[in-house]
């Protein structure tokens, strides 16, 4: 899948992947999709619970060298 924006937070702690994809995401038009780099396990388990509170599609995730890619389609 494509995306518009990568954010690299390979080596941070949550809840650190998820304060800046928030930042990052604001400044995205909706629709536009992100990809986050994360290390750490609890992001997947705070990026998808994140979405669903801020109105964003969590879209998939896969394994990338050093942690996981995660796919978010900006929502309105």
């Amino acid at each position: 899948m494509n995306w518009n924006v990568e954010l690299d937070c390979l080596g941070l702690l949550c809840p650190l992947p998820v304060l800046r994809a928030r930042k990052r995401l604001l400044g995205m038009q909706p629709g536009e999709v992100l990809r986050v780099l994360a290390s750490d396990r609890m992001a997947a388990i705070d990026l998808p619970h994140f979405c669903v509170e801020a109105g964003h599609d969590y879209l998939e995730a896969c394994e990338v060298a050093g942690g996981h890619a995660h796919l978010i389609r900006r929502g309105i």
